[in-house]
């Protein structure tokens, strides 16, 4: 199996396990990554998921240049929906998503990074996008997301020379939001997933809903839409459960409605 998905305590796990491939991506692994993110947006009881590699050498190679696809160039842009490994450029996947770098993050394994709301990165883990070494554009989402998450000329930059940049220059672009020593990486993203599981899940799905919807929105217009997920949770029971527990100085209990 190319991919581990397990499913515990509201937390889906995500593995690409495909280590001697440094995790590089064939259109089996693709197609299994695509099934996961709609069985998470299916599943209303998994609150957070961590997305990670095997190994400690890399978080995701990229796309594996030794699988023929079938498609290449103008066919295989066109045929782009929800970018690389179905979650680069996916709008319909409210669930936090939390990536795990314990390494290489190449190519497509970059664009899978950009699909996340939280990256936590091994001090050893390095970034690349080296499409045009090998005569190809990041169509999956580098291209688009890379230089609106961080510095225009870095993004291009990284893109024209394929250049790798260490995680902790990434932090400093504001694309990592921790930086830890390998050893400690585990610990450090289980202390981000007990904080998401403390928060109301309704409110972290409106959040992430109006976060994407609206980026290049002019701020007054950005803050009055209503996307369906903020009114969910503005509606909710666990809106009234929030303010109750504070008061009563007790832990909230979520229902997710």
């Amino acid at each position: 199996m190319s991919v581990i998905f397990d499913v515990q305590d509201h937390v889906a796990r995500v593995t690409v396990d495909r280590p001697e491939r440094m995790n590089a991506i064939d259109s089996a692994t693709h197609q299994r990554l695509n099934e996961i993110w709609n069985e998470v947006e299916a599943t209303p009881n998994i609150r957070c998921v961590v997305l990670t590699g095997t190994g400690d050498r890399a978080f995701c190679a990229g796309a594996d240049l030794k699988d023929d696809s079938g498609k290449g160039g103008v066919e295989y842009w066109q045929g782009i929906s929800d970018g690389f490994s179905g979650i680069a450029l996916r709008r319909t996947l409210k669930t936090p998503v939390i990536a795990r770098v314990n390494g290489l993050a190449l190519g497509g394994g970059l664009e899978m990074v950009l699909g996340c709301d939280i990256v936590i990165a091994a001090d050893t883990a390095r970034f690349a996008l080296p499409e045009a070494k090998v005569g190809r554009v990041p169509l999956d989402g580098g291209m688009v997301l890379l230089q609106r998450l961080i510095p225009r000329n870095i993004a291009v930059g990284m893109m024209m020379t394929g250049r790798m940049v260490s995680a902790n220059e990434m932090a400093g672009y504001g694309l990592v939001n921790a930086v830890v020593p390998m050893a400690d990486l585990n610990a450090e993203v289980e202390a981000w997933v007990v904080d998401i599981l403390a928060a109301a899940p309704l409110s972290l799905r409106a959040i992430k809903a109006l976060v994407r919807e609206t980026p290049d929105m002019p701020v007054h217009e950005a803050f009055k839409r209503q996307t369906p997920e903020l009114i969910l949770a503005l509606k909710s029971e666990d809106a009234n459960e929030g303010v109750a527990a504070f008061r009563e100085k007790r832990l909230p209990i979520w229902k997710g409605r």
